[in-house]
């Protein structure tokens, strides 16, 4: 029970300031947080679906990917913290408005709460959903750090993100994906070994 009350703990928190950083600075901006944050803003464009739930549809799909080889547990998990990431875009995207905005700002702030969040859910072995969930798979496999390959699934998305919206915020995506991932993995090295338990 209290590791269950610890897991649940660190899968809450992480989507918290995944989410946060996602809702309150780089959403507004329209940098992509990641792969799944880039088909969402993509959703956001063509179908007008609320960032909130487009990030879910498209977490919740890719997630469908993963459920066969990392597991039930994993993929409960999972859903968890993407919905709870999910649900904070929703609620601080009207609760902290910010009307003088400063792209570097927020830029710098989104990607570091956006790693924390990503690096404490991968720490406790649970994706952050969309690409994380490939990236957790190859980690898993491969018994690596999930940054890399987060950040190279992450970086496609990317290209096919900036085609449609605007070339200008591919740059400001790889920066962000950079300082996220860095983060990710300063976090998950600390305990690398707990990083692949899924429980």
């Amino acid at each position: 029970m209290k590791a269950f009350v610890h897991k649940s703990g660190l899968v809450v928190l992480g989507g918290t300031f995944q989410g946060f950083g996602m809702g309150v600075f780089l959403f507004p901006q329209s940098i992509p947080s990641g792969g799944a944050g880039g088909l969402a803003i993509l959703l956001n464009h063509y179908l007008h679906i609320p960032m909130g739930p487009s990030l879910w549809i498209v977490n919740f799909a890719l997630l469908l990917l993963g459920v066969k080889y990392m597991g039930k547990r994993f993929a409960l998990w999972t859903v968890v913290g993407m919905t709870v990431a999910s649900s904070t875009i929703d609620i601080v995207e009207s609760l902290f408005p910010i009307f003088e905005r400063n792209i570097i700002v927020d830029l710098m702030f989104g990607s570091i709460f956006l790693g924390i969040g990503v690096g404490l859910l991968m720490r406790k072995g649970v994706s952050n959903g969309g690409v994380g969930v490939l990236a957790s798979m190859i980690s898993h496999r491969f018994d690596i750090l999930p940054g890399k390959p987060l950040f190279i699934f992450n970086c496609l998305i990317f290209f096919i993100t900036a085609a449609v919206i605007s070339w200008k915020i591919i740059i400001f995506a790889f920066i962000s994906q950079w300082i996220a991932t860095k983060i990710v993995d300063f976090i998950c090295d600390f305990e690398f070994l707990e990083t692949h338990t899924v429980k």
